[in-house]
């Protein structure tokens, strides 16, 4: 059972790796429709904000450039969850080959 699951993980990590490589430009934020009279909802513009190296940053986004901001920041999105399944795989592997090892150590 161990090494089938192990056999099963690497085919997995695999997979992964595959779709990190795909995986295009990359922006971590949110971006928000944000109001110049919030009350009278008018004057309506774009902007970014996010975190990086413990800074906060918030930047305006041209019209034209929202759909592709979006993309970045969902492609950043599949990008941290990929690797997170990624180091948690990773650390299951691990823990199973110590097992296998140990299994066949005291056979």
């Amino acid at each position: 059972m161990s090494e089938t699951r192990r056999r099963r993980i690497e085919e997995r990590i695999a997979r992964i790796k595959d779709a990190l490589a795909k995986i295009g430009g990359l922006r971590p934020g949110t971006l928000t429709r944000q109001y110049k009279d919030p009350q009278a909802k008018s004057g309506p513009y774009w902007q970014v904000s996010y975190t990086r190296a413990m800074k906060s940053r918030t930047e305006y986004v041209r019209p034209e450039r929202v759909a592709d901001i979006r993309k970045q920041i969902a492609a950043y999105k599949r990008f941290k969850k990929l690797i997170e399944e990624w180091i948690d795989l990773s650390i299951e592997a691990s823990k199973l080959t110590m097992q296998i090892d140990k299994n066949k150590g005291s056979g």
